[in-house]
C-alpha cells in the first residue's frame, strides 16, 4: 500500500465530516462545518479539492452537484497520523518514551487506567 499523504488540521476536519456521513455534496460538507468553523464556502471547497488531489477522497463526477466520499478509512488515517507523529517527535517512532511521558503527565481516571491495563494484558498473550 502506498504511503498515506500528510493531512493538515483543516483537511482533517473535512475528513471527520465525511467519515461521519458520506457520500456528501460540497454544500452538505459546508453546512456541517458551519457550526464548528468560521471558514468560507470557498475555503471548504479548496480543502475538498486538496483532499481529492491527495487521493484520500473521491467524487462522483456523474452527479451534479458532485458527491464526495472518503477513499481511506478513519482508522487507517489515524494509524498513519500516529506513526508520523511518533517518528517526528521520538525519532523512528519509539513508542515507549511517548507512553512514559503520557502516563507521567496525563490525568487518568480509574477507568482509563483499567482500560490501559486490559489492552496491555491482551498484548502480552
Amino acid at each position: 500500500m502506498k504511503e498515506m499523504p500528510r493531512i493538515s488540521d483543516a483537511e482533517w476536519e473535512v475528513m471527520k465530516v465525511l467519515w461521519a456521513k458520506s457520500p456528501m455534496t460540497a454544500g452538505e460538507v459546508i453546512e456541517s462545518l458551519a457550526d464548528i468553523t468560521d471558514w468560507s464556502p470557498k475555503t471548504i471547497r479548496t480543502l475538498l479539492t486538496r483532499l481529492v488531489q491527495k487521493e484520500v477522497i473521491t467524487f462522483d463526477s456523474n452527479s451534479k452537484p458532485y458527491v464526495y466520499s472518503p477513499l481511506v478509512a478513519e482508522e487507517e488515517s489515524t494509524r498513519a497520523e500516529t506513526q508520523s507523529f511518533l517518528k517526528r517527535l521520538y525519532g523512528g517512532g519509539a513508542l515507549k518514551p511517548m507512553l512514559v511521558n503520557f502516563l507521567k503527565y496525563e490525568q487518568l481516571s480509574k477507568e482509563d487506567i483499567q482500560e490501559l491495563k486490559s489492552i496491555l494484558d491482551e498484548r502480552k498473550e
